[in-house]
């Protein structure tokens, strides 16, 4: 329900979608046979979700992203593919709806073709040729649909890959792909933050929101995510002033500072920031 009421709310699909995985639930990219226009449930043998109803006999459900969620694709268009699926091959769906270039590598960048055992790389080569075929055009005869040999995406394209077409990366939040470096130069996770000592500290992750109410006195809230969850920064006058072209404009941060724990609440007082070079990340959600 909150992903097919977008745009509402504090939190993006992204983080909503990363919350429920962390929480167990299956996440499933858009699919052009089994979505539809909107996100709906369907069962999962390995989800956590259980739900009441008839979905599955152990109640579990995966989310499975509706085609709207695709970049270009409008609901009416999304409404369009949905009910005249399901499709044979891309060339049957170029028949049969209006679905143009655009869209067609779009929805090959969100793997919606994967059910036509075809990899992402194969569909976005496909697509070009694809697209010329029309009702009014003898079927089967498209050229230069089949892909030559190409190599195999990685899990950090992937990701990019499905940010850039959904705005949700259900399987890769881009600073699961650092973890290992990021260790190592002692940067903590969200879940590290509720255990670990309490005192200087280092975390990172993607920009979701940035706030500075009118009763903080000119204090800025940051709220960082990684793979793990959701970090609160608290950005002093002075330190925003200090590090402005980073903390402002910049998608992804390391933060240096200090760590309190009070009553259930964890806050990170940053003290210094850096730049996270990341493969993909999202635009934030900032409120003044």
């Amino acid at each position: 329900a909150l992903l097919n009421a977008q745009p509402m709310g504090f939190y993006s699909p992204h983080s909503l979608c990363q919350d429920a995985r962390r929480h167990g639930v299956e996440v499933r990219t858009p699919c052009i046979n089994a979505s539809s226009d909107v996100a709906t449930l369907e069962p999962s043998p390995v989800s956590g979700g259980p739900v009441s109803g008839d979905t599955a006999s152990t109640g579990a459900v995966a989310v499975r992203l509706g085609l709207s969620s695709v970049r270009g694709l409008g609901a009416d268009q999304a409404r369009q593919i949905a009910e005249a699926g399901p499709f044979a091959s891309m060339e049957d769906l170029c028949r049969r709806t209006d679905v143009g270039l655009a869209a067609l590598e779009a929805l090959a960048t969100a793997g919606a073709f994967d059910c036509f055992g075809l990899s992402r790389r194969e569909a976005l080569w496909s697509a070009g040729a694809v697209a010329q075929s029309r009702p009014g055009r003898l079927a089967g005869i498209v050229t230069g649909a089949t892909a030559p040999q190409l190599g195999t995406a990685s899990e950090t394209e992937i990701a990019a890959a499905d940010l850039w077409a959904t705005g949700v990366s259900p399987d890769g939040h881009p600073t699961r792909f650092l973890r290992s470096e990021l260790a190592a130069a002692g940067v903590r996770t969200a879940a590290e933050l509720l255990s670990c000592p309490a005192g200087r500290v280092r975390v990172a992750g993607l920009v979701t929101h940035r706030q500075r109410p009118m009763t903080a006195g000119e204090t800025t809230f940051l709220s960082l995510e990684d793979e793990t969850g959701l970090i609160n920064v608290v950005v002093s006058r002075g330190c925003w002033i200090r590090y402005r072209s980073v903390v402002r404009d910049v998608p992804a941060l390391v933060v240096s500072g200090r760590l309190e724990r009070h009553e259930g609440a964890v806050n990170v007082i940053a003290e210094k920031f850096e730049e996270l070079n990341v493969a993909a990340s999202l635009a934030s959600r900032d409120f003044r």
